[in-house]
C-alpha cells in the first residue's frame, strides 16, 4: 500500500491524543508545549501526540 503524504499530513500531522480521556485534539505542536490547550472533555492538559499504525 503506497502512502500518500497528503493523507498522511491530513490524519497525523498536529493531532494529539489526551492521556486522560482520550479524546483526539487537533492543534499545533508549539500550543501543546506552552499549555495554552486543554481537552473538551476532562479540561486536563495533558496530551501525547497520535500514534501511527
Amino acid at each position: 500500500m503506497a502512502k500518500i503524504p497528503e493523507a498522511q499530513n491530513r490524519l497525523f500531522k498536529n493531532v494529539f491524543v489526551c492521556k486522560n480521556c482520550h479524546a483526539k485534539i487537533k492543534a499545533s505542536h508549539i500550543k501543546i508545549l506552552e499549555g495554552k490547550v486543554k481537552c473538551r472533555k476532562c479540561k486536563k492538559q495533558a496530551f501525547r501526540p497520535l500514534k501511527k499504525k
